[in-house]
């Protein structure tokens, strides 16, 4: 039994039949150690290939929950690029509010994949056009939006976006493949379609939003764009490129909460002494290079001005970092580190960088060997002053 989870037409048409979506039931939710038990049973009644598709399909589903709502996920139909590239459905629904907040009503959704985006617009009461230039994608798009009973807002249409007429539509929605043969592309003019061309299509109608990897240099962002990062439970999913919103802005979101840090334009804060507390800025306050905002918000500074964390002497409350409290601050000193722990019966070790080469689970595994007790500790590797330190410290709600 293979664990190929490749999708091709014709086995994906097969699993749209009547026999198909039978098998889906029945093989919805199988653990991997018996899927060739499933399989070799199944097969006896069923063709080989439509049950290897089923099965195939379940696993799809069954990755896709980490994106999608486990409701949704287990109903909906997916390619392995498709889960791989999806965006995260908090994610995906809070763009949509945000267009339908500038009085959208409907949307060209270029480059639309397997239809994760264009199903939080429907739900936002978004009519929407979706393109996509590969067959089998656009199928499993147009067949999402039935499976949710979406499909009365949401036109699916297998084109080049390149050549597709967007002038009857409030918002332009573009999410360019932003992989190649090699893996990750990082030249914005490298994305599938370019990001030229995006700009373009941006430009061309009364709303956009042009979805661009969290990485792109700020020199590349247009004047007339607002520049948005947007991280999920702490992890930094996406930027993204408005128009028709407030040119210049530049933000970064915290989902799932929402919280929203507006740039100011602060010049970079001073660097000052180790304080009490230690601020670890969201990663989406970093890359929107919003640190200043957040050490102006609690009163800090930098701990080096190569470095964004913040430092402060009084613990208050924002949600744009995670404060710890430090109680040490050493000489990078591995030999040291070990005795420490030790002598402080450490059992639980937390290590956190920036600035620095080391890796943590090296270090993890160097200087906790084994639990010394049920202490929690926290380490950040890190420079002051261009040298390297470590500071100790735990969470400081």
């Amino acid at each position: 039994m293979t664990h190929n989870d490749q999708v091709n037409d014709a086995s994906f048409a097969a699993l749209l039949t009547a026999e198909g979506h039978a098998l889906l039931d029945e093989v919805r939710g199988t653990d991997p150690a018996r899927e060739l038990a499933v399989a070799t049973r199944l097969r006896r009644t069923h063709p080989a290939e439509l049950v290897s598709a089923a099965l195939a399909q379940a696993r799809l589903r069954q990755r896709a929950a980490a994106k999608f709502p486990a409701a949704d996920a287990e109903r909906m139909f997916f390619t392995a690029n498709g889960v791989e590239q999806s965006t995260r459905t908090t994610v995906a629904e809070y763009r949509a509010r945000r267009l339908r907040a500038l009085g959208v009503t409907s949307v060209a959704d270029l480059c639309c994949g397997i239809g994760g985006d264009a199903l939080a617009l429907a739900r936002a009461g978004i009519r929407v056009l979706a393109v996509d230039r590969d067959p089998l994608t656009a199928t499993v798009a147009r067949a999402n939006a039935e499976a949710l009973g979406l499909d009365g807002l949401i036109e699916v249409r297998e084109a080049d976006v390149t050549e597709v007429d967007t002038s009857g539509y409030d918002a332009v929605f573009v999410d360019p493949a932003r992989r190649g043969g090699r893996g990750r592309v990082f030249d914005p003019e490298a994305y599938s379609p370019p990001l030229s061309w995006a700009l373009t299509a941006a430009r061309s109608a009364p709303h956009a939003a042009l979805k661009v990897a969290p990485g792109i240099p700020h020199e590349a962002v247009p004047d007339e764009a607002e520049a948005e990062w947007i991280s999920d439970g702490g992890d930094v999913k996406e930027a993204v490129l408005w128009f028709g919103t407030e040119p210049g802005l530049v933000r970064s979101t915290l989902l799932p909460d929402g919280h929203t840090l507006r740039g100011r334009g602060l010049p970079d804060p001073p660097v000052r002494p180790l304080g009490r507390y230690l601020y670890e800025p969201d990663g989406a306050v970093v890359r929107a290079h919003l640190v200043a905002e957040v050490a102006e918000e609690v009163g800090g500074g930098l701990i080096d001005a190569t470095i964004a964390y913040v430092t402060a002497d009084a613990p208050l409350p924002t949600p744009y970092a995670t404060r710890y409290e430090i109680t040490d601050q050493l000489p990078f000193n591995v030999k040291r580190l070990k005795a420490l722990l030790r002598e402080r019966e450490v059992g639980v070790l937390t290590v956190k960088k920036r600035g620095s080469a080391v890796e943590p689970e090296e270090l993890r595994r160097k200087v906790l060997p084994k639990p010394y007790g049920r202490a929690a500790v926290t380490v950040f590797l890190t420079r002051r002053q261009g040298a390297p330190v470590m500071l100790l410290g735990h969470p400081a709600p």
